[in-house]
């Protein structure tokens, strides 16, 4: 506020001199602005200061106790931002961005607020104590749909304790290239791509998604199987912070017309945790979108028994891959965790008396004993030909990321049969169509039969948040509708999540994963080789004791681990 506000005050009999001589020692004595002081002591009302000043600047006043601020427009504003000038984003009108301030003065937070959201700013004055309290609202509170307000710890102390362990490889200078390098490098979108990078880990996402549109840019991260929007940059940046991704991934800025693919590692904290990010770029109508998955192997689970299968199924599996050849496959949709399930197999495989190659596109994860081998597919280096390459190296394990021709089905199913132990994937509904698409794909039925020895199907399912648990009664109708037995009825109790800070307001915090394990029985094997349907083979399967997905998911239910919703968002496409 001006030096003379005292004076402006003293002068329409809003307070005395004597106050003011009194506001101004407490000024020097704790800090902060003279009007804080001055309502603090109870010299003025906050309204009546508030009033004063609207006329004095010629803006309008607001009372922000009375006013319900939308967090996607706090979420323009980072909080060390609001917390320096003393003010808050109120509302978004087109263009431009209503800001209330405790001092309409200062050019300097207008400026700033300007150019760090791309907005023309309108000022409107509030009391400073009432902009205190809006901030301590909204920036420690939670947003609707779950999201937290974005900036809610010391960015500069994160930045401060950040190591970037990526090289930037040196390009030639010339054009726009020069200009997007020096735009890429400023401080605030270095600081803010750093923030991102960061606040995704803290936050406990799998996916960063930066995507531009034609009036708006945003970022969203994807929490257990779920995208929230977290932010919504300045459009004007985009470009600056696609080339700095680019950049710390060792990507062609330059090239802003075809796909990319690359890597960040990042180094952090105090005792140098390490993240990679696998890096995705795909030119959209307006810019580039970039999409980070982050794999953070200090993670990943590979002690089967935390998976979500059952001791029996457990069993079945283990008994499948330790036997000294055969194929054992894992199948289900993208994102249902079928790699975790193959990487916490090879852990268990893993020991100095075995040779384990390994074709996988893109390589997740390293692990010492294990050869992996990535793919790429333009040098003609695709999973059959690793396959071939892998059986002349004296293997006794094999892993290929994914079964998807017949060509490599073809080598997978002679390699199982010739001594070797074969883990794959294949994307089918369920473990019993694995076989139908096994010989859809072209191979011999018999042969099929000859090499399978266990199939998982799988899918992931959210964990209930342990914060905010609580006993829930579920209608009969969902019952009905999930297809629990009735004589289950009763016999448990249910949970759901109410939702807390700890889920983001969701309810649920993790995953489990769902499975169903199919073992090739003798039984199945004569009805594969008499050509029988996979609705044959299921219902020949469960009578020998198989358990479906809809049946491992009501399981968990039973026991507490998810909610009877999510039971049937997951297992939507599966019967019992």
């Amino acid at each position: 506020m001006p030096a003379r506000l005292g004076e402006l005050l003293v002068r329409e009999n809003l307070i005395s001199l004597q106050q003011l001589h009194q506001a101004q020692s407490e000024q020097k004595h704790s800090g902060g602005k003279l009007g804080y002081h001055l309502t603090k002591l109870g010299f003025i009302e906050e309204s009546e200061l508030t009033q004063f000043l609207s006329k004095q600047y010629g803006v309008p006043a607001i009372n922000l106790s009375e006013f319900e601020i939308d967090h996607e427009v706090i979420a323009l504003v980072p909080q060390d931002v609001a917390e320096k000038h003393q003010l808050i984003p109120v509302n978004r009108a087109g263009a431009s961005l209503i800001v209330a301030m405790s001092d309409p003065s200062n050019i300097f937070a207008i400026d700033d607020i300007k150019f760090l959201t791309g907005y023309n700013i309108e000022v409107v004055v509030a009391a400073e104590a009432s902009i205190q309290d809006a901030i301590s609202k909204y920036y420690g509170g939670m947003g609707e749909g779950g999201a937290e307000a974005f900036d809610q710890f010391d960015m500069d102390a994160l930045i401060d304790d950040f190591d970037e362990d990526v090289d930037v490889a040196e390009r030639e200078a010339d054009g726009n290239v020069v200009d997007l390098e020096n735009a890429a490098g400023e401080a605030p979108v270095v600081k803010l791509v750093n923030l991102v990078l960061l606040d995704a880990i803290k936050k406990g996402a799998s996916d960063i998604h930066i995507e531009p549109y034609e009036r708006e840019f945003r970022a969203r991260y994807r929490i257990d199987g779920v995208l929230y929007e977290v932010m919504k940059p300045p459009l004007k940046l985009k470009n600056a912070i696609a080339s700095r991704l680019k950049i710390m991934a060792d990507l062609d800025i330059a090239e802003r017309r075809l796909p990319q693919d690359g890597r960040i590692k990042l180094r952090f904290g105090k005792k140098g945790k390490e993240m990679d990010y696998r890096v995705s770029v795909c030119p959209t109508l307006f810019g580039e979108k970039i999409v980070l998955r982050l794999l953070d192997k200090s993670n990943l689970q590979l002690d089967m028994t935390k998976l979500g299968l059952g001791a029996d199924e457990i069993e079945v599996w283990q008994e499948g891959i330790q036997k000294p050849y055969g194929m054992c496959l894992v199948t289900g949709p993208t994102g249902s965790g079928k790699t975790t399930t193959l990487y916490s197999s090879l852990a268990s495989l893993n020991s100095p008396e075995v040779n384990i190659s390994t074709a996988e596109d893109p390589v997740e994860f390293n692990f010492a004993g294990i050869n992996q081998v990535q793919m790429h597919d333009d040098i003609g280096l695709n999973f059959s030909a690793a396959l071939r390459s892998f059986l002349r190296q004296d293997p006794d394990i094999i892993m290929v990321g994914e079964i998807r021709d017949f060509e490599t089905a073809e080598i997978a199913v002679k390699a199982a049969l010739t001594g070797h132990m074969v883990l794959s994937t294949l994307h089918t509904n369920d473990a019993p169509a694995t076989v139908t698409r096994l010989l859809n794909m072209g191979i011999e039925p018999f042969l099929v039969t000859a090499s399978v020895n266990v199939i998982i199907a799988q899918r992931l399912g959210r964990r209930i948040c342990q914060n905010c648990k609580q006993p829930v009664d579920v209608p009969k109708e969902t019952l009905l509708k999930s297809e629990l037995p009735e004589d289950k009825w009763g016999s448990f109790t249910a949970f759901a999540g109410t939702g807390c800070e700890t889920c983001n307001g969701t309810g649920y915090k993790g995953r489990i994963a769902f499975y169903e394990v199919l073992k090739l029985r003798d039984e199945l094997r004569d009805l594969v080789l008499n050509g029988a349907s996979t609705t044959e083979l299921k219902d020949e399967a469960m009578k020998l004791g198989f358990r479906t997905l809809r049946m491992s998911a009501l399981r968990h239910f039973m026991e507490g681990t998810t909610s009877i919703d999510e039971v049937l968002r997951a297992t939507a496409a599966d019967r019992m």
